[in-house]
């Protein structure tokens, strides 16, 4: 169906795409594995006309292709759902859905449309408001505007890059379903995901590219997570999961009866100490990532208080909570995590400008910023080790090290990690991981929220497992598997 022999890209003289060869068939669903950086984001956005190709030969169904466009690209049948949204926010769900392709005579068909878009929300399974504002909407609902909107075209090729990671469970089976539809009906699947399973379970072939070469493509039955995990990173991958000497010590953050304005969480009480990784686990919505906002001082508090050592905070706030070395790390870096028009070097010293090395009363010391600057991106593998660039221009795994640096500028206490991993890649991953290692035994107090199970148990030496906003388990280190977790998914006694 689709074929690209020999693309190359540059850009300003670095080279993304090395003469990379792929292929498509009809009713296939061809996954795309490699680490951040690696060449998969510049192979789709050739595939899918956003910028040309320095080189190469691009074929569909036979006919070769030239001086290709988003929208000739459209027109042709291809259709891309990627990581980064493409709505319009002060527009609703139904006119994003129709934008450029307006159902209309001397008017708008707005009836026509509208039934439409509810047959395209009861096809995959989705339910979004329709006359909401995009503004309005989570980030799971404009993920699934963004699906909608794609199939809305009918495509024979359709490109999804990490589709699901910020859907739940049942959202992302709805989405599988689907997927398992458009393959029945020949539709032809350009699969971008960091998530294993999903990989193994839905593609057919896979393609690792590395340093934007083609490392191989296999049939995915033939072969192992192992195998895949070399293949992406060069080299044999004895332990992701680095070991962790846990040593509990004094309790650091407490946590009593907390509930939140909006009743995300409800009556919630867990503690931390120094030098233990404490995970939060449960399904997406269970109210994990607003309890460590609530912690933060982002959610409002109805109820209850936050502890630090001696000190109890009935209403944190994020300023105050920092001055008393508390760490947040967001689950959305793009919208609440990063200033991405601005520069590495900002984006990684925001929270420490007002410490005595960075600044002198009002006047920054910029040559002092530039210079600390440079040992939290090295030690987080940083590449291209590039300060000064927008972080806009660096790949998901690369901007997730710029925002986990903010938090190696000075020692905090506690660290709240909301999905560290989301979106990246393995050796992105590890990583994160050895950054965990390194804080907790040097006698932080660290909580990780997370979906990845295997994160939780290889990380963590309690987890507390959350449903409907309550805390209903604590497991500890010696019950810690995944099956004594997931019995607490919904509902049970804490």
């Amino acid at each position: 169906m689709l074929e690209a022999t020999g693309f190359t890209k540059r850009f300003r003289g670095n080279l993304a795409l090395d003469n990379v060869d792929f292929s498509l068939e009809k009713g296939e669903i061809h996954a795309l594995l490699g680490e951040n950086g690696a060449g998969k984001s510049t192979l789709i956005n050739l595939i899918s006309g956003t910028f040309p190709w320095d080189s190469g030969r691009y074929r569909l169904n036979g006919r070769d292709i030239d001086g290709l466009t988003p929208q000739k690209a459209g027109e042709i049948g291809i259709a891309a759902v990627f990581q980064e949204f493409s709505l319009v926010p002060d527009l609703t769900v139904l006119e994003n859905l129709f934008l450029g392709r307006e159902d209309s005579g001397f008017f708008l068909r707005r009836a026509k449309m509208r039934q439409a878009a509810h047959e395209l929300f009861d096809e995959v399974g989705f339910h979004v408001p329709l006359d909401e504002k995009v503004s309005f909407l989570s980030r799971a609902q404009k993920q699934m505007v963004e699906i909608a909107k794609a199939l809305r075209t009918r495509p024979q090729v359709l490109i999804l890059d990490e589709p699901t990671a910020s859907l739940t469970d049942g959202e992302a089976e709805k989405l599988f379903s689907a997927i398992a539809r458009l393959k029945a009906n020949g539709v032809g699947i350009i699969y971008v995901s960091h998530r294993m399973s999903e990989i193994r379970n839905l593609s057919d072939r896979v393609t690792v590219l590395r340093g934007g070469q083609k490392i191989g493509t296999v049939v995915t039955s033939e072969v192992s997570d192992d195998g895949l995990i070399e293949m992406m990173v060069g080299r044999p991958v004895e332990q992701l999961f680095p070991a962790i000497r846990n040593n509990p010590g004094e309790i650091r953050l407490e946590v009593s009866n907390l509930t939140t304005t909006d009743e995300t969480v409800i009556g919630a009480s867990i503690t931390a100490r120094a030098g233990e990784v404490v995970g939060l686990a449960g399904l997406v919505g269970c109210g994990r990532s607003e309890l460590c906002r609530a912690i933060f001082g982002l959610e409002a508090i109805e109820e209850g208080s936050v502890k630090l050592r001696d000190k109890v905070i009935e209403h944190p706030e994020p300023q105050a909570m920092l001055r008393d070395n508390v760490c947040y790390f967001p689950a959305d870096r793009g919208s609440e995590g990063l200033a991405l028009i601005r520069s590495v070097r900002e984006n990684a010293t925001m929270s420490s400008l007002q410490q005595d090395e960075m600044s002198a009363g009002p006047i920054l010391k910029l040559w002092r910023e530039k210079t600390l600057i440079r040992k939290p991106l090295s030690d987080l593998g940083l590449r291209p080790m590039a300060p000064e660039r927008r972080v806009s221009s660096f790949s998901g795994g690369n901007q997730q090290k710029v925002m986990l640096a903010r938090g190696l500028m000075k020692p905090f206490d506690v660290y709240l990690f909301d999905e560290p991993t989301v979106g990246i890649d393995v050796g992105a991953k590890v990583d994160v991981y050895n950054l965990i290692k390194s804080l907790v035994e040097g006698g932080a107090c660290v909580i990780i929220s997370t979906s990845e199970l295997p994160e939780l148990i290889n990380l963590a030496s309690r987890i507390y497992v959350m449903h409907e906003g309550k805390v209903v388990a604590e497991v500890g280190s010696e019950e810690k598997s995944e099956a004594a977790i997931l019995s607490h998914y919904f509902g049970g006694s804490a």
